[in-house]
């Protein structure tokens, strides 16, 4: 399914505040309550919209230091490790690549020591051959919304 025009006016206004009601959405895009209820819920079903949440500023919650971590692992093991890096909590995203690295994650850190401990942990894994981390400078965008 790909949404429609009206699909994709529910959706940006959802990204702007997803804890308005349906009433409130229904009120700014002129249309029935109804049709914002079916509407949203077609999109759950279809896995569009696949969970609602709140953007938090990592920086006020101490988290400092944005890393990107390219990941060579052994060929047959590229999987597995992909869905071990997946399950830790400072890790916002794993990317599967195509190039001489097979994964690049983004992950978040409170400093230097944690960045270190974790790289050290990460590069120690038996199937994994090599990593080269990027710590990130300056963030000039960071935002996954697309609408």
């Amino acid at each position: 399914m790909i949404p429609d025009k009206l699909d994709q006016k529910i959706l940006k206004h959802l990204l702007v505040d997803a804890r308005q009601s349906s009433r409130q959405l229904a009120l700014k895009l002129g249309i029935s309550t109804v049709t914002i209820i079916s509407r949203l819920k077609k999109l759950e079903v279809e896995k569009i919209i696949k969970g609602y949440t709140a953007i938090l500023d990592h920086e006020k919650l101490g988290f400092n230091l944005t890393a990107v971590i390219e990941v060579v692992a052994k060929k047959d093991k590229i999987i597995e490790i992909e869905n071990e890096l997946a399950g830790i909590d400072n890790i916002c995203a794993v990317y599967d690549v195509t190039g001489t690295t097979d994964t690049f994650i983004v992950a978040k850190f409170k400093g230097r020591d944690d960045l270190s401990e974790f790289v050290k942990k990460i590069s120690s894994k038996p199937n994994v051959e090599n990593t080269i981390t990027h710590v990130v400078l300056n963030t000039i965008k960071e935002d996954f919304r697309l609408f």
